[in-house]
């Protein structure tokens, strides 16, 4: 059995300690309904050494008029609608030194217990980076129905909107902030009477600090092991759940990005890899150092979108990749074999404002 700074180490069970351990901000998703399952990924995947992206098939609602049934008009059929979605494997890896942990676990502090948890605090932001990366990246889509998408589950108020006292058309106050009603705004662009799919958002604190100015911003609260009540970075706004997170919703000039997510907007799979955690004595570099390797596989598909490969140099998608539009595009998007989905049924939205 490996050692880890002279601790007996087992990377199987190590592995199934970190899935155990609650996960902060993908944890809020999971729980929220905003990731589910899909047995068709899990099956393209079966192998944990095997492909790393697949076409699977989406099917789609039916539709059509009901017809008039008289005994005189005949019943027609509407076909139903069956796609594919093309869907990736992201890989990511990570390795720490023995002495990155050391002083963390002396003293009699349990091993396992504190090791486990840094890296799952570590890979929780990898998962949040991903999706951040995949969000931005379906935002850049271009095409015909991909782009319309775009406009239409984007509400840009960073130019101003203006307002007046009572909210209604306006002569005089300029607004380029997010409000009380500008969230239930952009769901309702997005997704018409589809907007109650909505139930999760994340956005910078900026915004966060704005909205709480306001008194719209309840942040939820925990009690430490003292005793003392303290907040967390997770809120309420409009019965929707908030993720305060300044990774990629700011553009680095003067405008916030808000993503508005609902319940199936992105199916997800824990695709794992061959050996998860293991370690590697080096008995040479620096006297002698160890070393723990992390690796992992997921899958992470927006619904109703689809992953393209136009531009992946690799067999995983670096985040930058993820973020390419050209890498995206809506199911069925000019493509006259297959129809295109109805962009009100994926429950993504964004709020582009000045804070």
């Amino acid at each position: 059995m490996a050692k880890f700074n002279h601790i007996s180490f087992n990377g199987e069970a190590f592995g199934s300690y970190i899935e155990r351990l609650p996960k902060l901000k993908n944890g809020e998703l999971m729980k929220s309904g905003v990731f589910v399952r899909n047995q068709n990924i899990a099956k393209a995947f079966n192998s944990q050494t095997g492909t790393a992206y697949a076409t699977i098939p989406f099917y789609g609602n039916i539709g059509g008029t009901a017809l008039n049934y008289d005994g005189k008009t005949d019943i027609t059929a509407d076909k139903v609608m069956t796609s594919e979605q093309g869907v990736v494997v992201v890989g990511r890896a990570k390795s720490w030194v023995e002495d990155d942990f050391a002083e963390d676990i002396t003293g009699g502090v349990d091993f396992i217990s504190n090791v486990a948890s840094q890296i799952n605090d570590y890979f929780d932001d990898v998962d949040h980076h991903t999706v951040m990366a995949i969000l931005e990246g379906i935002f850049k889509m271009t095409g015909t129905a991909s782009a319309k998408f775009v406009e239409n589950h984007t509400l840009d108020v960073s130019g101003g909107m203006l307002l007046s006292e009572d909210g209604k058309k306006a002569k005089s106050v300029v607004n380029d902030k997010m409000d009380a009603t500008t969230l239930n705004t952009a769901i309702q662009k997005a997704c018409g009477s589809n907007k109650g799919a909505f139930n999760f958002a994340i956005m910078h604190s900026v915004v966060a600090t704005n909205l709480e100015n306001l008194n719209l911003l309840d942040y939820l609260k925990y009690t430490d092991k003292n005793g003392i009540e303290r907040s967390l970075t997770i809120g309420q706004l409009n019965g929707k759940t908030v993720i305060v997170d300044d990774y990629g919703t700011f553009d680095g000039t003067d405008k916030y990005t808000t993503y508005i997510l609902g319940k199936g907007a992105f199916y997800f799979e824990n695709i794992g890899a061959k050996v998860p955690y293991e370690m590697n004595r080096d008995p040479k570099t620096n006297g002698g150092q160890t070393t723990l390797y992390g690796r992992q596989r997921k899958c992470f598909a927006p619904m109703g979108i689809s992953y393209t490969k136009a531009s992946q140099a690799s067999l995983s998608p670096t985040d930058e990749e993820l973020k390419n539009g050209a890498n995206w595009k809506l199911i069925g998007d000019d493509d006259e074999n297959s129809e295109t989905i109805d962009d009100k049924m994926i429950p993504i939205a964004r709020i582009i404002t000045k804070g």
